[in-house]
């Protein structure tokens, strides 16, 4: 099951991106990020003519999830997280194949020690406690998405500027995603690439792309059941060259799940 992560930061403005890069990549089940989409102006025809069922669980200008699978139906949907009240469209859940899949756009925070980024730490500490259910009912899980987190210093570009009072990769944040990893969870990328200097996010300022100016904060974090079958995982540049790209590109993890 080759599986793919995109923020698409607005679905309105990249779908012909999508549905070009679906046709070239051909992934079996994709989680989106920052849709931007309320639901009924969701492009589920348009996904359907190519081959993808959706769900999806959006809002008029900001935020938004959806997951997209070409292998089997979408079952056991969940929207937002179990007991964390939050009008905030940033998590969506549900069973393909048998392996259950999390997508996550995790708050981005702002500043330390701003209130959003208090809302952030809140927020995850949510995640945690779904995901723990989760992992126990659902062994062959895979959680992904814009983490807004760089997980160490080989995550970005400049150490020194991107530092423990950084938003992104504050020692807070970071410690939070340690705890998510604690339940039994692994960064595919990096069980199979060691090296830094690989990202999946560059601002759209100082030609940050061009100058490989980025961060790797689009995570596949896979469950222990799922780790011995994880044969690939690579970033996927190539679309965010394209002309009014999104300033992240897709990650992608291929599987084998027999």
């Amino acid at each position: 099951m080759k599986i793919a992560s995109w923020n698409v930061n607005s679905l309105n403005v990249r779908l012909p991106h999508l549905l070009q890069w679906l046709a070239q990549a051909q992934p079996d089940v994709v989680a989106l990020q920052e849709t931007k989409t309320e639901d009924g102006k969701f492009p589920d025809t348009a996904l359907a003519e190519a081959g993808y069922r959706s769900v999806f669980s959006g809002q008029k200008t900001y935020n938004g999830v959806a997951l997209l699978s070409r292998v089997g139906a979408l079952e056991d949907v969940q929207a937002g997280i179990p007991g964390f009240a939050d009008d905030q469209k940033r998590a969506l859940a549900a069973t393909v194949a048998g392996v259950r899949i999390v997508d996550l756009y995790v708050v981005n925070g702002q500043a330390v020690g701003s209130e959003k980024y208090d809302y952030k730490l809140r927020w995850l500490d949510a995640v945690h406690g779904w995901l723990h259910e989760e992992i126990t009912r659902h062994p062959r899980l895979v959680v992904l998405g814009d983490f807004n987190i760089a997980p160490d210093d080989r995550d970005v570009h400049d150490p020194q500027l991107w530092n423990d009072e950084s938003i992104l990769t504050s020692t807070a944040e970071r410690a939070a995603l340690r705890r998510l990893l604690a339940l039994g969870l692994h960064d595919s990328f990096r069980l199979l690439h060691d090296d830094g200097g690989q990202f999946s996010w560059w601002d759209y300022r100082q030609a940050a792309f061009r100058r490989n100016l980025g961060l790797r904060i689009d995570l596949l974090l896979v469950s222990e059941a799922m780790r011995a079958g994880c044969k690939q995982a690579w970033i996927d540049r190539t679309p965010r060259g394209w002309e009014r790209a999104s300033d992240h590109t897709p990650v992608l993890v291929e599987l084998d799940c027999d």
